[in-house]
Protein backbone atom coordinates (compact mmCIF):
# COMPACT_ATOMS: atom_id res chain seq x y z
CA UNK A 1 0.00 0.00 0.00
CA UNK A 2 2.00 3.35 -0.88
CA UNK A 3 2.47 5.44 2.06
CA UNK A 4 0.20 9.20 1.98
CA UNK A 5 2.08 12.76 1.83
CA UNK A 6 1.47 14.07 5.28
CA UNK A 7 0.93 17.58 5.32
CA UNK A 8 3.96 18.79 7.56
CA UNK A 9 6.12 16.90 5.81
CA UNK A 10 4.80 18.65 2.76
CA UNK A 11 4.99 22.13 4.41
CA UNK A 12 9.20 21.31 4.93
CA UNK A 13 9.12 20.53 1.47
CA UNK A 14 7.73 23.45 -0.15
CA UNK A 15 9.89 25.63 2.10
CA UNK A 16 12.93 24.17 0.61
CA UNK A 17 11.72 24.58 -2.69
CA UNK A 18 11.12 28.42 -2.17
CA UNK A 19 14.59 28.56 -0.72
CA UNK A 20 16.41 26.44 -3.33
CA UNK A 21 14.68 26.93 -6.41
CA UNK A 22 12.75 30.17 -7.27
CA UNK A 23 12.41 29.12 -10.96
CA UNK A 24 11.58 25.27 -10.25
CA UNK A 25 9.02 27.17 -7.95
CA UNK A 26 7.45 29.32 -9.99
CA UNK A 27 7.03 26.86 -12.67
CA UNK A 28 5.50 24.45 -10.49
CA UNK A 29 2.75 26.55 -9.41
CA UNK A 30 0.93 25.52 -12.89
CA UNK A 31 1.32 21.72 -12.31
CA UNK A 32 -1.61 19.90 -10.89
CA UNK A 33 -1.71 19.98 -7.38
CA UNK A 34 -1.15 16.10 -6.83
CA UNK A 35 1.97 16.23 -9.44
CA UNK A 36 2.74 19.34 -7.86
CA UNK A 37 2.75 17.97 -4.26
CA UNK A 38 4.81 14.90 -5.43
CA UNK A 39 7.41 16.76 -6.92
CA UNK A 40 8.11 19.40 -3.94
CA UNK A 41 8.50 15.65 -2.14
CA UNK A 42 11.03 14.90 -4.79
CA UNK A 43 12.75 18.10 -5.12
CA UNK A 44 13.09 18.50 -1.35
CA UNK A 45 15.28 14.89 -1.03
CA UNK A 46 17.02 15.84 -4.19
CA UNK A 47 18.33 18.84 -2.57
CA UNK A 48 19.13 17.39 0.54
CA UNK A 49 21.37 14.81 -0.95
CA UNK A 50 23.01 18.13 -3.03
CA UNK A 51 23.29 19.98 0.04
CA UNK A 52 25.39 17.06 1.75
CA UNK A 53 27.86 16.76 -0.50
CA UNK A 54 28.14 20.12 -1.31
CA UNK A 55 28.42 21.39 2.75
CA UNK A 56 30.22 18.19 3.60
CA UNK A 57 33.32 18.24 6.22
CA UNK A 58 34.15 14.49 5.21
CA UNK A 59 33.56 14.44 1.47
CA UNK A 60 34.90 10.97 1.71
CA UNK A 61 32.22 10.13 3.54
CA UNK A 62 29.56 12.21 2.56
CA UNK A 63 28.06 10.13 0.10
CA UNK A 64 27.49 6.82 2.55
CA UNK A 65 24.86 9.02 5.36
CA UNK A 66 22.95 9.08 1.63
CA UNK A 67 22.78 5.67 0.53
CA UNK A 68 22.11 4.56 4.10
CA UNK A 69 18.99 7.24 3.63
CA UNK A 70 17.90 6.06 0.18
CA UNK A 71 17.68 2.60 1.25
CA UNK A 72 15.73 3.35 4.22
CA UNK A 73 13.05 5.13 1.92
CA UNK A 74 12.61 1.68 -0.45
CA UNK A 75 12.46 -0.49 2.29
CA UNK A 76 9.80 1.97 3.90
CA UNK A 77 11.53 2.93 7.15
CA UNK A 78 12.57 6.57 6.22
CA UNK A 79 14.97 8.05 8.04
CA UNK A 80 12.99 10.40 10.52
CA UNK A 81 13.11 13.98 8.69
CA UNK A 82 10.20 15.24 6.27
CA UNK A 83 12.48 15.00 2.45
CA UNK A 84 13.07 11.47 3.48
CA UNK A 85 9.40 10.48 4.56
CA UNK A 86 7.92 12.65 1.71
CA UNK A 87 10.73 10.81 -0.39
CA UNK A 88 9.24 7.34 0.79
CA UNK A 89 5.80 8.06 0.10
CA UNK A 90 6.73 9.42 -3.68
CA UNK A 91 8.77 6.18 -4.80
CA UNK A 92 6.52 3.75 -3.36
CA UNK A 93 3.47 5.82 -4.61
CA UNK A 94 4.85 6.15 -8.13
CA UNK A 95 6.87 3.24 -8.39
CA UNK A 96 9.98 5.13 -9.29
CA UNK A 97 13.12 2.49 -9.72
CA UNK A 98 15.91 2.54 -7.34
CA UNK A 99 18.31 2.54 -9.54
CA UNK A 100 17.31 6.14 -10.62
CA UNK A 101 18.05 7.96 -7.59
CA UNK A 102 20.99 5.39 -7.06
CA UNK A 103 22.61 7.07 -10.60
CA UNK A 104 22.05 10.75 -9.05
CA UNK A 105 24.04 10.04 -5.79
CA UNK A 106 26.94 8.55 -8.35
CA UNK A 107 26.75 11.48 -10.44
CA UNK A 108 27.13 13.94 -6.81
CA UNK A 109 30.22 10.55 -6.13
CA UNK A 110 32.03 12.34 -9.47
CA UNK A 111 31.78 15.63 -8.15
CA UNK A 112 33.81 14.26 -5.15
CA UNK A 113 35.69 12.75 -6.97
CA UNK A 114 36.53 15.95 -9.34
CA UNK A 115 36.10 14.31 -12.05
CA UNK A 116 36.77 16.34 -15.07
CA UNK A 117 35.12 16.33 -18.57
CA UNK A 118 37.19 16.09 -21.84
CA UNK A 119 33.84 16.42 -24.19
CA UNK A 120 30.31 17.03 -24.28
CA UNK A 121 29.84 13.69 -24.47
CA UNK A 122 31.21 13.20 -20.86
CA UNK A 123 29.54 15.88 -19.64
CA UNK A 124 26.62 14.25 -21.25
CA UNK A 125 26.90 11.54 -19.00
CA UNK A 126 27.25 13.60 -15.93
CA UNK A 127 24.35 15.51 -16.90
CA UNK A 128 22.35 12.30 -17.11
CA UNK A 129 23.05 11.26 -13.58
CA UNK A 130 22.31 14.71 -11.51
CA UNK A 131 19.73 16.33 -14.03
CA UNK A 132 18.03 13.51 -16.54
CA UNK A 133 17.31 11.73 -13.20
CA UNK A 134 15.28 14.31 -11.82
CA UNK A 135 13.96 14.32 -15.64
CA UNK A 136 12.51 10.85 -15.44
CA UNK A 137 11.35 10.67 -12.14
CA UNK A 138 9.41 13.92 -12.88
CA UNK A 139 8.07 11.66 -16.04
CA UNK A 140 6.94 9.08 -13.63
CA UNK A 141 4.41 11.33 -11.69
CA UNK A 142 3.16 12.32 -14.73
CA UNK A 143 2.44 8.10 -15.60
CA UNK A 144 4.88 8.47 -18.16
CA UNK A 145 6.32 5.21 -18.93
CA UNK A 146 6.67 5.40 -23.32
CA UNK A 147 10.59 5.36 -24.04
CA UNK A 148 10.33 8.21 -26.09
CA UNK A 149 8.74 10.51 -23.69
CA UNK A 150 10.89 9.25 -21.58
CA UNK A 151 13.66 10.02 -23.33
CA UNK A 152 12.85 13.89 -23.97
CA UNK A 153 12.54 13.93 -20.38
CA UNK A 154 15.81 13.25 -19.74
CA UNK A 155 16.90 15.93 -22.93
CA UNK A 156 14.72 18.66 -21.15
CA UNK A 157 16.72 17.71 -17.38
CA UNK A 158 20.36 17.52 -18.94
CA UNK A 159 19.37 20.87 -20.57
CA UNK A 160 18.71 22.67 -17.73
CA UNK A 161 22.31 21.27 -16.21
CA UNK A 162 24.06 22.42 -19.17
CA UNK A 163 22.13 25.67 -18.82
CA UNK A 164 23.29 25.90 -15.08
CA UNK A 165 26.61 24.77 -15.68
CA UNK A 166 27.18 28.30 -18.35
CA UNK A 167 25.60 30.43 -15.56
CA UNK A 168 28.05 29.18 -12.78
CA UNK A 169 31.45 29.03 -14.41
CA UNK A 170 33.05 31.32 -12.37
CA UNK A 171 31.11 29.80 -8.96
CA UNK A 172 32.58 26.76 -9.69
CA UNK A 173 36.06 27.39 -10.43
CA UNK A 174 36.32 29.66 -7.33
CA UNK A 175 35.49 26.18 -5.59
CA UNK A 176 38.09 24.28 -8.04
CA UNK A 177 35.59 22.82 -9.98
CA UNK A 178 35.77 23.06 -14.11
CA UNK A 179 32.68 21.22 -15.68
CA UNK A 180 33.11 22.91 -19.12
CA UNK A 181 34.20 20.77 -21.79
CA UNK A 182 38.18 20.54 -21.62
CA UNK A 183 39.12 20.00 -25.32
CA UNK A 184 36.64 22.71 -26.32
CA UNK A 185 39.22 25.01 -23.98
CA UNK A 186 41.94 23.74 -25.39
CA UNK A 187 40.57 24.65 -29.18
CA UNK A 188 40.42 28.11 -27.65
CA UNK A 189 43.94 28.04 -26.54
CA UNK A 190 43.25 28.02 -23.16
CA UNK A 191 45.14 25.53 -20.96
CA UNK A 192 41.74 24.18 -18.32
CA UNK A 193 44.21 23.44 -15.32
CA UNK A 194 45.79 27.03 -15.52
CA UNK A 195 42.76 28.66 -16.18
CA UNK A 196 41.33 26.99 -13.09
CA UNK A 197 44.12 28.49 -11.32
CA UNK A 198 43.25 32.00 -12.21
CA UNK A 199 39.56 31.76 -13.48
CA UNK A 200 39.52 35.16 -15.62
CA UNK A 201 36.24 36.33 -18.41
CA UNK A 202 37.92 35.91 -21.73
CA UNK A 203 36.21 36.49 -25.47
CA UNK A 204 37.52 32.97 -25.28
CA UNK A 205 35.56 31.65 -22.31
CA UNK A 206 32.50 33.79 -23.66
CA UNK A 207 32.57 30.99 -27.30
CA UNK A 208 33.01 28.57 -24.63
CA UNK A 209 30.05 29.39 -23.02
CA UNK A 210 28.05 29.99 -26.17
CA UNK A 211 28.77 26.89 -27.52
CA UNK A 212 27.41 25.26 -24.19
CA UNK A 213 24.52 27.04 -24.51
CA UNK A 214 23.73 25.74 -27.82
CA UNK A 215 24.30 22.40 -26.85
CA UNK A 216 21.80 23.47 -24.19
CA UNK A 217 19.22 24.38 -26.60
CA UNK A 218 19.20 21.56 -28.89
CA UNK A 219 18.25 19.51 -25.77
CA UNK A 220 15.34 22.08 -25.14
CA UNK A 221 14.11 22.06 -28.53
CA UNK A 222 13.78 18.06 -28.53
CA UNK A 223 12.58 17.73 -25.15
CA UNK A 224 9.16 20.07 -26.33
CA UNK A 225 8.15 16.54 -28.21
CA UNK A 226 8.43 15.07 -24.51
CA UNK A 227 6.36 17.82 -23.02
CA UNK A 228 3.26 17.07 -25.24
CA UNK A 229 3.34 13.78 -24.74
CA UNK A 230 2.27 14.51 -20.98
CA UNK A 231 -1.44 14.51 -19.57
CA UNK A 232 -2.75 17.99 -20.43
CA UNK A 233 -2.81 19.33 -17.44
CA UNK A 234 1.07 18.79 -16.93
CA UNK A 235 2.00 20.30 -19.58
CA UNK A 236 1.86 24.29 -18.95
CA UNK A 237 4.01 23.31 -15.35
CA UNK A 238 6.86 21.57 -17.85
CA UNK A 239 6.76 23.87 -20.28
CA UNK A 240 7.23 26.93 -17.63
CA UNK A 241 10.01 25.19 -16.40
CA UNK A 242 11.43 24.14 -19.92
CA UNK A 243 11.12 28.12 -20.77
CA UNK A 244 12.10 29.84 -17.37
CA UNK A 245 15.71 27.73 -17.26
CA UNK A 246 15.99 28.74 -21.17
CA UNK A 247 15.53 32.36 -20.41
CA UNK A 248 18.41 32.19 -18.04
CA UNK A 249 21.06 31.21 -21.38
CA UNK A 250 19.05 34.47 -22.96
CA UNK A 251 19.67 36.72 -19.65
CA UNK A 252 23.06 35.07 -19.94
CA UNK A 253 23.60 35.96 -23.20
CA UNK A 254 22.64 39.66 -22.82
CA UNK A 255 24.93 39.90 -20.46
CA UNK A 256 27.63 39.15 -22.64
CA UNK A 257 28.72 35.79 -21.76
CA UNK A 258 30.19 36.94 -18.70
CA UNK A 259 29.58 34.39 -16.45
CA UNK A 260 32.85 34.20 -14.40
CA UNK A 261 32.23 37.32 -12.85
CA UNK A 262 28.71 37.19 -12.11
CA UNK A 263 25.94 34.77 -12.00
CA UNK A 264 22.87 35.66 -14.46
CA UNK A 265 19.66 35.29 -13.10
CA UNK A 266 15.87 35.89 -14.11
CA UNK A 267 13.89 38.48 -12.77
CA UNK A 268 10.20 37.94 -11.20
CA UNK A 269 8.86 40.18 -13.54
CA UNK A 270 10.49 38.62 -16.19
CA UNK A 271 9.33 35.39 -14.68
CA UNK A 272 5.78 36.42 -14.50
CA UNK A 273 6.09 37.73 -18.53
CA UNK A 274 7.10 34.44 -19.40
CA UNK A 275 4.46 32.12 -17.71
CA UNK A 276 1.32 32.59 -19.89
CA UNK A 277 3.27 32.27 -23.32
CA UNK A 278 4.29 29.33 -21.54
CA UNK A 279 1.00 28.02 -20.84
CA UNK A 280 0.02 29.24 -24.38
CA UNK A 281 2.90 27.84 -26.65
CA UNK A 282 2.03 24.10 -24.21
CA UNK A 283 -1.33 24.33 -25.45
CA UNK A 284 0.22 23.99 -29.56
CA UNK A 285 0.51 20.92 -31.13
CA UNK A 286 4.20 19.72 -31.62
CA UNK A 287 5.22 16.82 -33.64
CA UNK A 288 6.61 13.62 -31.75
CA UNK A 289 10.73 13.74 -31.94
CA UNK A 290 11.54 10.22 -31.81
CA UNK A 291 15.32 11.11 -31.91
CA UNK A 292 17.69 8.91 -30.23
CA UNK A 293 18.27 8.85 -26.61
CA UNK A 294 21.40 10.09 -25.78
CA UNK A 295 23.21 7.11 -25.03
CA UNK A 296 24.79 8.76 -21.78
CA UNK A 297 21.07 8.79 -20.47
CA UNK A 298 19.94 5.00 -22.31
CA UNK A 299 20.14 3.13 -19.29
CA UNK A 300 17.73 5.84 -17.26
CA UNK A 301 15.01 4.89 -20.09
CA UNK A 302 15.36 1.66 -20.18
CA UNK A 303 15.41 0.72 -16.21
CA UNK A 304 12.06 3.10 -15.59
CA UNK A 305 10.39 2.01 -18.75
CA UNK A 306 10.08 -1.68 -18.07
CA UNK A 307 9.29 -0.90 -14.06
CA UNK A 308 5.81 -1.03 -13.77
CA UNK A 309 3.61 1.23 -11.61
CA UNK A 310 2.07 0.26 -8.76
CA UNK A 311 -1.53 0.53 -7.70
CA UNK A 312 -2.25 4.27 -6.57
CA UNK A 313 -4.48 5.31 -4.43
CA UNK A 314 -6.44 6.48 -6.48
CA UNK A 315 -6.49 4.04 -9.30
CA UNK A 316 -7.01 1.77 -5.72
CA UNK A 317 -10.40 3.26 -5.04
CA UNK A 318 -11.18 3.14 -9.03
CA UNK A 319 -11.17 -0.62 -8.67
CA UNK A 320 -12.74 -0.99 -5.10
CA UNK A 321 -15.37 1.22 -6.84
CA UNK A 322 -15.71 -0.81 -9.81
CA UNK A 323 -15.77 -4.05 -7.68
CA UNK A 324 -18.79 -2.33 -5.63
CA UNK A 325 -20.22 -1.67 -9.25
CA UNK A 326 -20.41 -5.08 -10.40
CA UNK A 327 -21.40 -6.61 -6.20
CA UNK A 328 -24.28 -4.32 -6.63
CA UNK A 329 -24.99 -5.28 -10.02
CA UNK A 330 -24.47 -9.05 -9.86
CA UNK A 331 -27.15 -8.70 -6.75
CA UNK A 332 -29.81 -6.72 -8.61
CA UNK A 333 -29.82 -9.69 -11.02
CA UNK A 334 -30.03 -12.42 -8.18
CA UNK A 335 -32.85 -10.66 -7.16
CA UNK A 336 -34.44 -9.76 -10.33
CA UNK A 337 -34.07 -13.68 -10.95
CA UNK A 338 -35.49 -14.92 -7.72
CA UNK A 339 -38.42 -12.58 -7.80
CA UNK A 340 -39.02 -13.95 -11.52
Amino acid sequence: MPQALHDKDLDACRAALRGGSRTFHAASKVLPRATRDAATALYAFCRLADDAVDLAEDPANALEPLRTRLAGAYSGFPVDHPADRAFASVVSTYGIPRGVPEALLEGFEWDLQGRTYETLDDLHAYAARVAGTVGVMMARLMNVRDSVALARACDLGMAMQLTNIARDVGEDARVGRLYLPRTWLRDEGIDPDAWLKSPTFTPAIARVVSRLLIAADTLYRRAESGIAQLPRACRPGMYAARVLYAEIGRELERRGLDSVNARATVGGRRKLALLPLAVLRSVLPSPVDASATESAARFLVDITACTPRPLTVETEGRAAWLFDLFERLERREHERTAGA
